[in-house]
């Protein structure tokens, strides 16, 4: 996620100047080094790339499920000078991204999680209730919307999609409003959906817009987020060398609380007590680099109010394999696919 340097999100011929929330700690937290080879596996609007690609002489590998992003990307990928190299894709598929491009092993990951003001500041992608535009919501063009969702899921799914991923209180009565809307005529449009929920949701003057939660909700239902963060996790540990480091900015706390059991589990040493005996568990596969998350301070939250709830850790790769255990924090949610499908109605 990161604040642009103005209200348009490209310039004339590519990217504008965007800087990345925690962008300086990032790229301190990522050691980066003469000759390392790193990867942003969220690009956005490249400002993480940038930064890297200043801090040394050294190689990034960019990835986006976004092809938008990636279209803008010409004049960084020619002021690197060959430095740089993109590619589309989820970035659950790091590893098989890493690999075809002859990498065995990389010095560096950092993911930016969420969306970018590049995509909230596009009407027509239908992520953002402030503009009219389409209700979409894809990070990438293939796939079911969040029209889609909206259209298809019963009433009890939308209620758990947008309670567990929006964190919404009045998520059952969000529900029954798009239910019963959609049954007199099929809600399209972003602004429809703002309306709804504005109906139901009411909130002090200055708070969040009404709808901050729902639209939250569907965005991250209808692009897997959650599920693509613990594969990327896994496939990040597989990529980084001994002493390489991972770093994740997350801005909402089902993401971090992932980020967090993910590295806790994977940097737990074996210990017992005079009690018991020494309990057997495999060598940390991390070392953790911050205790309590990196957060925004109160110039930068200033600068970009998006900022406020991200939330940095970081942790260097040791020598020991990956750990096969899996304790992340996932919702228990229906797929997408068979939301969409009706066959849960």
């Amino acid at each position: 996620m990161m604040t642009g340097s103005g209200s348009s999100s490209a310039v004339a011929g590519g990217l504008a100047r965007h800087i990345p929330v925690l962008g300086r700690r990032a790229v301190e937290y990522l050691a980066v080094h003469d000759g390392g080879i790193y990867l942003d596996a969220t690009f956005g609007a490249g400002g993480y790339s940038r930064a890297i690609l200043a801090a040394a002489d050294c190689h990034v590998l960019a990835i986006d499920r976004d092809p938008g992003a990636l279209a803008l990307a010409a004049d960084l990928v020619a002021e690197s000078h060959g430095r740089l190299a993109l590619a589309q894709e989820r970035f659950s598929n790091l590893a098989a991204v890493t690999a075809r491009h002859g990498h065995d092993a990389i010095d560096g990951v950092v993911f930016d999680l969420g969306v970018s003001s590049m995509q909230i500041d596009e009407a027509t992608r239908g992520f953002s209730f402030r503009t009219d535009g389409p209700l979409d919501m894809r990070m990438a063009s293939a796939g079911p919307s969040a029209a889609d969702v909206v259209a298809q899921a019963s009433e009890h799914d939308l209620a758990a999609i947008i309670a567990m991923l929006g964190e919404e209180r009045l998520a059952r009565a969000v529900a029954r409003a798009i239910v019963r809307e959609r049954a007199q005529a099929p809600i399209r449009s972003t602004r429809a959906l703002a309306e709804i929920v504005g109906r139901v949701v009411h909130v002090r003057p200055g708070a969040i817009h009404p709808a901050t939660r729902t639209f939250q909700a569907l965005r991250m239902f209808v692009n897997e987020e959650l599920a693509e963060l613990a594969a990327a996790l896994k496939a990040a540990e597989a990529v980084l060398k001994p002493g390489g480091r991972l770093v994740v900015v997350a801005f909402h706390s089902l993401e971090d609380r992932i980020v967090k059991t993910f590295l806790a589990e994977r940097g737990k040493r074996g210990g017992g007590s005079r009690h018991q005996p020494e309990l057997i568990q495999p060598p940390p596969s991390f070392r953790l680099l911050t205790g309590r998350p990196v957060t925004p301070d109160e110039v930068e939250i200033a600068a970009n109010p998006r900022a406020r709830s991200a939330k940095l850790r970081a942790a260097e790769r040791t020598d020991a394999p990956p750990l096969r255990a899996d304790h992340g924090v996932m919702p228990r949610l229906p797929s997408l696919a068979d939301v969409v499908s009706g066959r849960r109605r």
